[in-house]
Formats: C-alpha cells, structure tokens, sequence
C-alpha cells in the first residue's frame, strides 16, 4: 500500500506586474507553502514573479528559482521542464505545500503549463490546483479603458515572436487581436495590422503594471524603435463605411 502523504502544488499566476493585482486566494496561499518555486533564464538569477509577489511572501519562505534555457531545441526544452518537475514532485514528497509562480495567468503562455504536464504524469495522484491570475493583454485593455471584445466578436490572442504572419494567415472573420510579445517584429505587425484595417485602432503597452510602464497610442512608431520584451498590441477592425 502507498502511503506518501504528497504536499500540494499550487498555480499561481500573480499577474502582469502591480501586486495589487494578484488573486486574494493566491496572497493566502503564499502565506502558508513552504516551498515557492519561479522560473528564470539561464542568462539571469532573478524572477519578476518573484518580484511582483514579494510583498505576499514570509521571509521564513524558501524561494527556489529554476533556470529555463533560451533555446529552441525541443529535446533540451522537454529535458528541462522534466527535470523541474521531478525537483517539484521531490518536495511534495516531503509532504511540504509548493507554489510556482508564474508572469499573468497561469495558464496562457506560462512556463508553468509545460513543468505541469510532467508533474501530472510523472506524479499523477499529487494534488494540484491552479489560480487563474491576470493576464497582461487583460491588464492592458484596463489600462487604456479599451473593451477586448463585445456583443458577438472575436477574439484572437496571438505570440508576436514570429510576427504577423499568422493574422494574416485567418479569415476576415476576426474583430479584435491580442500580440503578445511584440517586441521583436513590431514592424511586421504593425504592417499585418493595416492590411486587416486594424491599424487605426490599435495601441501597445509596454510593461503593464510596472514602474517603467508605456502606453504608446500609435504603433507606427514601434517601427523606428526597439521596444521592450514585455510589449503587448491590442487592436480592434475599424468599421465598414
């Protein structure tokens, strides 16, 4: 018979940056884990999600930051999150209560869906539960007093590392678009963006909920800049005449 009593893993997305923003539910369960784990590149040792829930976290709280590589080969990306989860399943083990904080939501574009995926096979009855938090496209639209989507509309939320290739790619059927990530092909976007007539109405923000916030209202201007890593577009199809 087993009888490993495993702690649980909690999901936690903290938001896009302001602390405020951050679940209540999620504020008392980083008062009582014993263990929070982030995610960090390899090229750095600190974790904005860390960061933006330092203010909820004990000092008596252990904070094991796990190092991502930056890389595209798949092998060494699934040999990677394989191995955080084993070191996550292996604290459980001890009985302890982990968190894992991730940027937004937990579930949309987090680094904690892939660590997740082998925590459920390898571990498959070690409780976990997930908190959806904010995510930044959500923030965004706040932040510029901007609905997302209404009445009968699309939505479509996209990564904007490879451009804006895949916009164009659908049918004329979509009314509002989310870039996530639009930093490193603004300029293709942007062009994207006018051959769909949703150049007119569209803005960025830039490190939403940061000090260093941004709000640029035309994104043309991404073209002749170099806009940061945390820069997100969100654009509406300008009305038939």
């Amino acid at each position: 018979m087993n009888t490993l009593q495993y702690g649980t893993l909690y999901g936690i997305g903290v938001g896009p940056g302001d602390p405020g923003l951050i679940p209540l539910k999620s504020v008392n369960i980083l008062k009582r884990v014993r263990v929070i784990f982030a995610a960090s590149s390899s090229k750095n040792v600190h974790s904005q999600a860390v960061n933006i829930a330092r203010p909820h976290i004990p000092k008596t709280s252990e904070i094991r930051l796990l190092s991502f590589p930056m890389t595209k080969n798949r092998v060494e990306k699934e040999t990677c999150w394989e191995g955080h989860a084993r070191t996550i399943i292996a604290e459980m083990q001890k009985g302890n209560d982990v968190a894992f904080l991730t940027l937004g939501d937990s579930m949309t574009y987090a680094t904690y869906g892939y660590v997740l995926k082998y925590v459920l096979s390898l571990a498959p009855e070690a409780p976990v539960v997930t908190i959806p938090g904010i995510t930044a496209y959500q923030a965004a639209a706040a932040r510029v007093n901007r609905p997302l989507v209404e009445g009968e509309e699309s939505l479509l939320v996209l990564s904007g590392v490879e451009g804006g290739h895949r916009l164009r790619q659908l049918s004329e059927a979509v009314d509002n678009v989310v870039f996530m990530k639009a930093y490193r092909n603004a300029g293709d976007i942007t062009d994207a963006l006018k051959e769909k007539a949703m150049l007119e109405n569209s803005v960025a923000v830039a490190n939403c909920g940061l000090e260093n916030e941004e709000v640029i209202e035309d994104i043309r201007t991404l073209k002749a800049r170099k806009p940061g890593y945390w820069t997100l577009v969100i654009a509406k199809k300008s009305p038939q005449p």
